[in-house]
């Protein structure tokens, strides 16, 4: 099934980011870890399958993607929505293992709402570029956004091509999205000596 970009398409995104998956991040952070969340939708109607957030001081694997795939698997609802049916919402753009975790579990998009450069220079995580620098040899935005797996979308891509008049409302509640995500930067930032994460 074809995903119309529109606007309606960012209200649902930024209202799941807003809504469902900021509130679990909240809490995520006051455990020690860090702002990443991602969440499921259907594409029939943008209904909500699952939201989740990162859980790395459990696991260090557990970013927001895989944590949110590990929670789906191991939900009875895994054996009712096909991964191809889906929307992936991202609120950061994924890092490599997590873009891989994507392509594994089957699903042929992902959307996200923060960049590879949005977690090196507002939330001093830099360790999506560097893996894909030190790793893979890529720079900033050098992989494959569309490719024999998914294909990956930036939200203020797709914001950008709207008419002004529908964007500009868009654009305020992404102010606001991003507020509420430089407060939590702050609060992990501050906490993040005594968690257990390897990179953190």
């Amino acid at each position: 099934m074809e995903i119309k970009e529109d606007a309606d398409l960012v209200r649902r995104l930024l209202t799941v980011i807003e809504n469902d998956i900021l509130p679990l991040t909240e809490k995520g952070v006051a455990g020690g870890n860090k702002v990443f969340g991602g969440a499921l939708l259907r594409k029939s109607d943008l209904s909500l399958v699952m939201a989740q957030t990162n859980n790395e001081t459990e696991n260090p694997l557990w970013h927001g993607e895989v944590h949110l795939l590990k929670c789906f698997y191991e939900h009875p609802v895994s054996k009712q929505e096909a991964t191809r049916d889906m929307v992936f919402l991202s609120t950061h753009e994924p890092c490599t293992m997590c873009m891989s975790a994507i392509a594994w579990a089957g699903f042929d998009n992902f959307y996200y709402f923060f960049s590879h450069q949005d977690s090196r220079d507002s939330f001093a995580i830099p360790h999506d570029l560097k893996m894909l620098k030190e790793v893979f040899g890529l720079e900033p935005g050098g992989y494959n956004h569309d490719n024999a797996f998914w294909r990956g979308h930036g939200i203020f891509d797709i914001i950008a091509k709207l008419p002004e008049d529908e964007a500009v409302a868009l654009l305020d509640q992404a102010r606001r999205i991003r507020t509420k995500y430089s407060e939590l930067s702050v609060l992990y930032q501050k906490g993040k000596g005594a968690n257990t994460i390897p990179l953190n």
